[in-house]
């Protein structure tokens, strides 16, 4: 989509929420995507309360609960690939959407445990909002929302993010015997590290190239954002 340049705003957080037309009697949907770590959680969550401040109900849903189990991946020789399209279940995805929008009082969504690295073995109920919120790196790969949101920042600073993430899953693991990361708390920080930033390089790289950068171009609005996450300008596509 072609844009209408970057705009400064005061609350941007609060203009994009009021973008998001009122459909009375029916499910709205506001997807939220962008790189790995870039803050698309903290972003959605913000989202939320600027949507319930305006006396909505909303639910916020990660795509992470989507992505197939570990077992299915190694299956399929996809694990390696973890979050690529193709690790997704995406038509599990859209089918909550639809259910949400076309009435189900009573939703599944899947769980997923970044501690655990695999999806938990039982979906949560959620009653169908007003608004949906599906946030994640796949948010925008099909064109099921009512708005779109794509965050950008610098590479550089997104993989800053990333390693910071990375040392704090390692760091928690210490207490945690159950955790996917336990196996390199014994590690010192430069070797977290190097092995965040080889991570990045051979899968995060490559994925946000080819497949999670492309999807800003079917967004309403690109958040753009700065070294320590602030959020520096919104730039809206033509109407």
């Amino acid at each position: 989509m072609a844009s209408v340049g970057l705009v400064p705003v005061s609350d941007p957080l609060g203009a994009i929420a009021d973008r998001l037309s009122p459909t009375p009697g029916a499910t709205r949907v506001l997807a939220v995507a962008g790189p790995v770590a870039v803050g698309k959680s903290t972003v959605a969550a913000h989202l939320a309360d600027h949507l319930r401040a305006n006396g909505d109900r909303v639910a916020v849903v990660a795509t992470d609960g989507f992505l197939h189990s570990n077992a299915i991946l190694a299956n399929r020789g996809l694990l390696d690939r973890k979050g690529y399209p193709e690790t997704y279940d995406l038509d599990r995805l859209e089918a909550v959407v639809t259910a949400a929008r076309t009435g189900g009082t009573s939703l599944e969504v899947p769980v997923y445990s970044h501690e655990r690295y695999d999806v938990v073995a039982d979906p949560v109920p959620i009653d169908r909002p007003d608004v949906l919120v599906v946030e994640g790196v796949v948010a925008l790969q099909r064109a099921f929302a009512d708005l779109g949101v794509y965050i950008h920042a610098e590479e550089a600073h997104v993989v800053g993010w990333y390693v910071a993430r990375f040392q704090t899953l390692i760091e928690a693991a210490g207490d945690d015997p159950t955790s996917f990361y336990r196996a390199w708390t014994g590690l010192d920080d430069a070797a977290v590290d190097d092995l965040a930033r080889a991570v990045w390089e051979g899968v995060n790289h490559p994925n946000l190239v080819e497949h999670i950068a492309p999807t800003r171009a079917g967004a309403d609005v690109i958040i753009h954002k700065g070294a320590d996450h602030q959020i520096l300008s919104l730039e809206w596509a033509d109407p």
